[in-house]
């Protein structure tokens, strides 16, 4: 267990910290885990575990990881700064950036715009249906631009972009590629001078130093398997940053204006337009999502690779925030959000109670679930075990509370069994998936 630096938290809340993390780790759910807690009074690192299971090295606070979709958020700060600075604007279409040869759809006279994209409403599906990676264990780096392009002008959107909040990498990863194109510089550049050198963060980028390789700790899956790196191509940006813990606190103290930087007023952007997500206490700004709980509002991003997690949140109004970020796919918001307000529960696993399910019933599971064109559940059995593995993501063992519920022990979501198809709930919404195969 390491703590850096000196904060605010009283002892007990540091001790319940540590005392979750190691209980995480302990129990073989999670390699390492590192923690970042930031206030007007100072801030605290903590950590728990190792770097590697084969090392005795523990993480801190310069350790590396794959943050996965925070960023997101960075993308959505650059646009935002853009706007701040008369570059672009809000209500600009994706397509004048792109080249003319890629027909973006539209529908009802309504054109996607780089706002949509941001704010999750732009009609896209969260991944194309032409990604089909020659090597699943990295299933972003050969899609290239020819692809995305294919792939937009061909579709065709099955709502009014700006009518329904829907999650896309998609559409995150093609407001990165087009921010890009405007500036005349690679994503990852435009990364590094519009954000990382402004805020200090000398730990952070997409290609890594080889001082940061010998800090980066390596990705497990949920059994504790070693897994690939994950790498990017066009949709850079919803996924390909990798940072620390330290360089996180700083963008957190940035965005609650314990430091004052040149992106302040973009930040602030950020977070002054708000749509409903259709999930209760749960809003969405540029990127930020806002979840409006316990007379608090909080607004927070994760992110997951096929072998690490990640969690950002913050209270403006009370000028603090919090980092998770862990080399094994375990979800851990739950601790961020904990951190942030200690009414917020912390979820167990052994409060479920396991059943056994005879073999016929759990066949009658087996098959494809599509919750859009793009986005499919394939439900798989092997002998007394049922597994789920949704586009994009690993394969994980369901296990069953009752003949038709079952739940995941890596993320916090169950799945009910219908006659037709499932239901997945988790992060507060219900969405069904009908059962195609």
């Amino acid at each position: 267990m390491a703590l850096a630096f000196t904060g605010s938290l009283r002892a007990t809340d540091i001790a319940e910290i540590r005392s979750i993390m190691a209980n995480r780790v302990e129990s073989g759910k999670a390699v390492g885990i590192v923690a970042g807690v930031i206030d007007e009074k100072g801030r605290q690192v903590i950590a728990s575990g190792r770097v590697s299971l084969d090392g005795a090295q523990q993480p801190d606070g310069d350790t590396v990881y794959e943050i996965g979709s925070v960023t997101k958020v960075f993308t959505s700060l650059i646009l935002a700064d853009m706007i701040e600075k008369g570059e672009v604007k809000a209500d600009d279409p994706v397509a004048k950036f792109l080249p003319a040869t890629v027909k973006v759809p539209s529908r009802n006279g309504r054109q996607i715009t780089l706002l949509d994209l941001s704010m999750q409403v732009s009609g896209l599906p969260r991944l194309p249906d032409n990604l089909k990676p020659a090597d699943p264990a990295n299933p972003y780096v050969d899609y290239d631009a020819a692809k995305l392009y294919d792939f937009l002008s061909r579709y065709a959107l099955t709502r009014d972009p700006g009518e329904k909040y829907e999650y896309s990498n998609l559409a995150v990863g093609l407001l990165g590629h087009a921010l890009a194109l405007k500036a005349g510089m690679s994503y990852e550049e435009l990364l590094r001078l519009r954000i990382f050198e402004p805020l200090g963060m000398r730990s952070t980028s997409i290609t890594l130093s080889e001082a940061q390789k010998k800090r980066l700790a390596p990705g497990y899956d949920a059994a504790l398997k070693p897994v690939k790196n994950w790498d990017f191509a066009v949709l850079a940006g919803c996924g390909a940053v990798r940072s620390t813990a330290n360089d996180m606190l700083k963008f957190v103290a940035a965005n609650v204006e314990l430091t004052d930087t040149p992106l302040k007023a973009a930040m602030r952007r950020m977070r002054s337009l708000k749509k409903d997500t259709g999930a209760p206490d749960l809003q969405i700004g540029m990127a930020w999502h806002l979840l409006i709980k316990f007379d608090a509002q909080l607004w927070w991003h994760n992110g997951g690779t096929y072998g690490y997690r990640s969690f950002v949140g913050f209270n403006p109004a009370k000028k603090e925030g919090v980092v998770v970020l862990c080399n094994t796919f375990m979800d851990n918001d739950d601790l961020g959000r904990h951190i942030l307000e200690s009414r917020y529960p912390i979820s167990i696993a052994h409060e479920h109670k396991t059943v056994p399910v005879d073999a016929a019933v759990l066949e009658r599971y087996v098959g494809e679930y599509e919750m859009t064109p793009a986005f499919k559940i394939e439900v798989t059995r092997d002998g007394s075990k049922l597994f789920l593995q949704a586009t994009g993501q690993p394969r994980f063992e369901i296990f069953a509370e009752s003949e038709s519920e079952f739940f995941l022990k890596v993320v916090d979501a169950r799945i009910s069994f219908l006659t037709d198809g499932l239901i997945l709930h988790q992060g507060g919404m219900d969405q069904k998936a009908k059962k195609v195969k």
